[in-house]
């Protein structure tokens, strides 16, 4: 009989929706990125954040909707595999969300399409 060696898989798993928001802190935790990192992305505009610090604040405070999560696990997995320095997982950042525009654009427009049966 083969034995087979189990591993467990830890999964976090992260409710996502549009009303939802998260500070630099939490995304840092999510994402595993350093705050570094994170703020040297959303200085380059790779990341966006959903509104500034509070006029008058002490300390910027970058508010993220939730689902920047899904963009800055991305970053890290590209920073992981490809050894990526931060400038580069903009230029890769930036790419993805053209393509994911591109591809949108591509759908619709098929969607307008008459598809025969």
């Amino acid at each position: 009989m083969r034995r087979v060696a189990m591993t467990s898989l830890l999964v976090e798993a992260v409710w996502l929706n549009d009303a939802d928001a998260c500070t630099l802190e939490e995304l840092a935790e999510y994402s595993g990125l350093s705050h570094a990192e994170l703020a040297e992305l959303v200085a380059l505009g790779a990341i966006e954040p959903d509104r500034g610090p509070a006029p008058g604040s002490p300390a910027p405070a970058h508010i993220f909707r939730s689902q920047t999560i899904v963009v800055a696990r991305t970053a890290r997995r590209l920073r992981d595999d490809f050894e990526l320095d931060t400038q580069g997982l903009a230029v890769a950042l930036n790419l993805l969300q053209r393509i994911q525009a591109l591809e949108a654009r591509l759908a619709a427009a098929d969607a307008r399409l008459p598809h025969p049966v």
